[in-house]
């Protein structure tokens, strides 16, 4: 008899509410997860954290990443609003 608890594949359900999110909310949503995910890192980065289970291992190239993604956010963003008022 298997008293073992089966799998919950909770981390699907939560990287598809975040896809949901990015894809309603588009720059605003990407900014906002980059620079949490920033934010996290770094902290982690300060407390001696240097390798990550992120594929890019590397916390410098995960902080790397991360900023360019919320820069290319950000630049959608003004993207948006520039052809709202142009």
């Amino acid at each position: 008899m298997n008293n073992s608890a089966p799998y919950d594949p909770l981390r699907l359900c939560i990287y598809a509410t975040i896809a949901a999110v990015a894809w309603l909310l588009g720059p605003v949503a990407v900014v906002g997860f980059a620079a949490l995910g920033f934010a996290g890192y770094l902290r982690a980065r300060r407390q001696g954290l240097t390798r990550s289970k992120c594929i890019l291992r590397d916390t410098r190239l995960v902080l790397a990443y991360l900023g360019v993604l919320a820069l290319a956010g950000t630049v959608a963003i003004g993207w948006h609003v520039y052809q709202l008022l142009g």
